[in-house]
């Protein structure tokens, strides 16, 4: 139809492919948005976006044989116009840092939204960098060379999300990450990423601080762990 503004073409990049599958089918849901393509590492990535040239690529950082980094890298050498939005578990100033200098425009984690990665997306392809909350928070730290915020004591984080609240529950309970998978009918992989995110949110090194965190901030109750 004349015009119409044509869709924005998205390549989604995730070695998870329930991630990089889920991923896919909300993109579809959005208004303005079209999924061109998915690739499973980086250098499949790379192949793809020369053959496909999408407008945005959704990148994940963690993956085997080529990191999102150097995918990002090698895409945007080939085609600078291309943009990249990095969504990623990982909000330390190294990956953040890693990627925006090669060349992201966008920097999400995965606690990300769905109208987060929407305004995302929509921004890249308008040529507009966005920067997850808690990647701003962590670059901040870095170059003020301060530790990034803790949430007061005695009040839960705001962004802690209800899947990961359920998760810190069940680590309070005692659930190994078999026994959380099957109880909320995910993958392992999946939970483990949870807690990974949870761990960074409440400041834990491990799981006996996670359960310290849970009994003081009101998701478990002394007494509850199996």
């Amino acid at each position: 139809m004349t015009g119409t503004t044509p869709p924005i073409r998205v390549l989604v990049v995730d070695d998870q492919a329930a991630v990089r599958e889920g991923l896919a089918l909300l993109l579809d849901t959005l208004p303005g948005i079209e999924v061109v393509g998915q690739a499973e590492d980086g250098n499949a990535a790379a192949a793809l976006a020369r053959d496909l040239q999408p407008d945005v690529v959704l990148m994940d950082l963690n993956m085997p044989h080529c990191d999102g980094i150097d995918a990002t890298t090698r895409i945007l050498a080939d085609r600078p116009d291309i943009r990249v939005v990095v969504l990623t578990t990982y909000e330390d100033d190294t990956s953040i840092l890693g990627a925006l200098q090669a060349g992201a425009l966008g920097y999400l984690t995965k606690a990300a939204t769905r109208a987060d990665i929407e305004r995302a997306v929509k921004a890249a392809a308008a040529g507009q960098a966005v920067l997850d909350p808690a990647a701003q928070r962590t670059l901040l730290a870095a170059a003020t060379g301060t530790p990034a915020p803790a949430a007061p004591a005695g009040s839960a984080p705001s962004d802690l999300t209800a899947r990961e609240a359920d998760v810190l529950r069940l680590i309070a309970e005692g659930r190994s990450n078999r026994e959380i998978a099957r109880q909320l009918v995910v993958s392992e992989a999946t939970v483990k990423t949870h807690i990974n995110r949870i761990f960074t949110k409440t400041g834990s090194r491990d799981r006996a601080q996670a359960i310290r965190y849970a009994y003081t901030h009101g998701y478990a109750e002394p007494g509850t762990s199996a």
